[in-house]
C-alpha cells in the first residue's frame, strides 16, 4: 500500500478488495490518517493503449469525493500467482506506489493480446464475471521465459513475465501450465495456456517459435547447435524457471519430412494441428558420399552461417528426390549450392 505525501490538498489511495472491486481512501493534505474508506461497485476496463480505469456502477457513498469514472496511471506486471498488478504512478490526487492486484486468470493467449478473467460482486453479493483484454506483443526474454509486452503510448510497454517452464505437446505448439487456487472455493486448478503458431530455424544459435510475424509476436529462444536426423530436429533450450540463473532444460524435437524441391531448396515439413503445414527452408552446400547418402550442409536461404549438418539417403528424401540425386551424379560428386531459384 502507498505512503500518502502531506500536502495542501486532499489526496487519494487505491487499492482492491479480495472481489476485485476498487477502494478508495481519502486523506487530508496535513495528515496521514484516513478520512474516507469507499468500496466502489464497478468494473476496471482497458483502452487501446492499455490505460486502466474503473467505471463505478453502484450509487457513489454520501461524501465521496471519487468521480464515477476513475482513471488510473500506472505500470503493468504479473504477480507469481499470475494475476495482473497495476503500480500506481503519481498522478493529479492519485497516490504513489499503491499496487492494485487483480485475481483472477488468464483466459486465452492470442497473437497479439492477453485476456484476463476478473470476477467481482455486486452490492447484493451477486458474482460477476468479465474479461480485461491487454494489448501487446510476445517475445521470449534472455532467459527463454515467455513474456508479454503490454503496448503503452509513445512506443513503450510494460513487461509481463511468466516465469514457470513451457514444453511442446503433440502438435509441436507451446504449452504453459500453472496452477493456482480458485478465488472462489480456494481450491487448486491447473490452466493451461496454448501458442499457435509455427517453428523456424533463422541462425545456428536460436530457435524461433513465431505466432504472427506482423506484429513481432516472436519467441526467439537461446539454443545449443541443433540435431539434423532423418525423421527429426532436436534443440536443447535452457529456461531460467527459478530466477537465479539455473537453467532447466527442455529437449525441443520436431518431427517432419525432409524434401526437396525444385526452385525452392532442401525443406523440412511440419504438420501442426489440423493437418496445417509449415516448411522451414534451408540453402544447402551438397555432396554425393555414396550410391544414394547425400551430405547437406544447412544454411539459411540469405546467410553464410551454418546452422547444421545433416546425411540423407534416396529412401528418406521426399519430393524431387530422384531427379536431384541424377543431377548429383552428372555432377561427378562436386558439391552443389542448393537454395530459392536454383533449378537441376
Amino acid at each position: 500500500m502507498g505512503k500518502t505525501k502531506k500536502t495542501g490538498s486532499e489526496k487519494v489511495g487505491f487499492e482492491v478488495d479480495p472481489h476485485n472491486r476498487l477502494v478508495a481512501r481519502e486523506t487530508g493534505g496535513e495528515t496521514e490518517i484516513c478520512r474516507f474508506r469507499h468500496v466502489l461497485t464497478g468494473r476496471f476496463k482497458t483502452d487501446k493503449n492499455n490505460v486502466l480505469s474503473y467505471h463505478v456502477k453502484a450509487p457513489m457513498p454520501s461524501g465521496a469525493q471519487v468521480p464515477h469514472q476513475v482513471k488510473l496511471q500506472g505500470n503493468w506486471s504479473l504477480t507469481d500467482d499470475h494475476n495482473l498488478e497495476f503500480t500506481l504512478n503519481k498522478w493529479a490526487r492519485q497516490t504513489l506506489g499503491d499496487k492494485l492486484t487483480l485475481q483472477g486468470r488468464i483466459l486465452d493467449a492470442k497473437k497479439n493480446s492477453l485476456l484476463f478473467s476478473v470476477t467481482t460482486k455486486t452490492k447484493k453479493d451477486v458474482c460477476s464475471t468479465y474479461i480485461l483484454n491487454l494489448s501487446g506483443v510476445w517475445r521470449a526474454d534472455k532467459r527463454n521465459r515467455l513474456t508479454f509486452r503490454v503496448k503503452k503510448e509513445n512506443g513503450k510497454y510494460d513487461i509481463l513475465t511468466f516465469r514457470g517452464g513451457w514444453n511442446i505437446d503433440e502438435q509441436h505448439r507451446i504449452v504453459y501450465e500453472y496452477e493456482k487456487a480458485q478465488l472462489i472455493t480456494k481450491r487448486k486448478q491447473l490452466h493451461r495456456l496454448i501458442f499457435d503458431g509455427y517453428w523456424d530455424i533463422k541462425d545456428a544459435v536460436r530457435l524461433w517459435y513465431v505466432i504472427d510475424m506482423r506484429s513481432d509476436s516472436v519467441f526467439a529462444f537461446k539454443t545449443e547447435a541443433g540435431i539434423f536426423k532423418g525423421e527429426y530436429v532436436k534443440y536443447e533450450v535452457g529456461i531460467d524457471v527459478s530466477g537465479n540463473g539455473e537453467l532447466k532444460t527442455r529437449t525441443i524435437t520436431l518431427y517432419g519430412t525432409w524434401k526437396i524441391k525444385k526452385g525452392i531448396g532442401l525443406t523440412f515439413e511440419i504438420e501442426y494441428e489440423n493437418k496445417r503445414v509449415h516448411a522451414i527452408v534451408f540453402r544447402s552446400d551438397v555432396k554425393l558420399t555414396s550410391k544414394d547418402q547425400m551430405s547437406f550442409t544447412l544454411r539459411k536461404e540469405r546467410g553464410k552461417e551454418i546452422v547444421g549438418k545433416l546425411e540423407l539417403s534416396r529412401k528418406i528424401l521426399k519430393g524431387d528426390a530422384e531427379a536431384f540425386l541424377r543431377f548429383l551424379r552428372s555432377k561427378d560428386e562436386t558439391a552443389v549450392i542448393v537454395g530459392a531459384g536454383f533449378r537441376w
